[in-house]
């Protein structure tokens, strides 16, 4: 497998998207919070007079957030033809999967048990391989 890959940080771990997927990366200053709405989805914010649907990557995954950070970076990707903004970390480079993926291991817990399509080898190292529409669904619900 020698897909390209957008490399991130999300929630404090290396993690990358399928690049072909990835529109673009930007920095968001201003989101506007849409009301009832899970916490995972953060709100609206705007590119090119386009409304982008801005997704908590790390809340997605049902971790915890770093909450309102100035020029937040978010790779913009499309689901289902509607853009989504996927806040990261940090999206740093582009490079190729040395191998398939391969299961992730214990320990990452069930938010990247979930969200993952694996883990791949890349030039840095390990690196747990994004399944996007996994983050625009949010994580899983508790039952009461």
């Amino acid at each position: 497998m020698t897909e390209l890959l957008l490399m991130c940080m999300i929630a404090g771990r290396r993690a990358a998207l399928t690049a072909v997927r990835v529109q673009s990366v930007i920095e968001i200053d201003e989101i506007t919070p849409i009301p009832g709405t899970p916490d995972f989805i953060r709100g609206l914010t705007a590119l090119r007079s386009q409304a982008l649907t801005v997704i908590d990557s790390a809340l997605a995954l049902g971790l915890e957030s770093r909450g309102e950070v100035r020029e937040q970076r978010a790779a913009v990707v499309e689901v289902d033809g509607h853009p989504y903004a996927l806040l990261v970390d940090d999206a740093y480079d582009v490079g190729e999967a040395l191998g398939d993926p391969v299961a992730v291991p214990g320990g990452f817990g069930p938010g990247w048990q979930r969200a993952a399509r694996g883990m791949v080898e890349t030039e840095d190292g390990p690196t747990l391989l994004v399944d996007i529409e996994a983050l625009v669904s949010g994580p899983i619900a508790k039952a009461a």
